[in-house]
């Protein structure tokens, strides 16, 4: 069974912290992001998100963040995978909003 509670961190040193998970595979918990183009200090971000809990353990799962730092928020969707040794792998991809100042900037606003 995936379970995602704890730290985890990727490839580019940013590390989530998943507060427990509950019956209905709901989670809260905060981003610890090690990248970003903004202009301010980075700060821990709020997370909140979902999982499928799936019997053969490997759940999908969905999770937004609010950045505290700059005027975006991001979404992240992906699944869960037992690895070698019996260590859990998220594999996830992520989707970040910008706010920009009028509709004609749209275009511009999400990575």
């Amino acid at each position: 069974q995936c379970d995602m509670t704890g730290w985890w961190e990727n490839e580019l040193g940013s590390k989530m912290h998943v507060s427990e998970v509950d019956s209905q595979g709901n989670f809260s918990g905060e981003y610890h992001t090690a990248v970003s183009s903004a202009q301010k200090p980075i700060e821990p971000s709020p997370l909140i998100g979902s999982q499928h809990l799936d019997e053969d353990g490997q759940c999908t799962f969905g999770f937004t963040v609010n950045w505290k730092f700059s005027d975006s928020t991001a979404v992240f969707v992906g699944q869960c995978f037992a690895g070698e040794g019996g260590e859990e792998v998220l594999q996830s991809t992520w989707l970040l909003r910008e706010k920009v100042d009028s509709l004609p900037s749209d275009w511009k606003a999400t990575r």
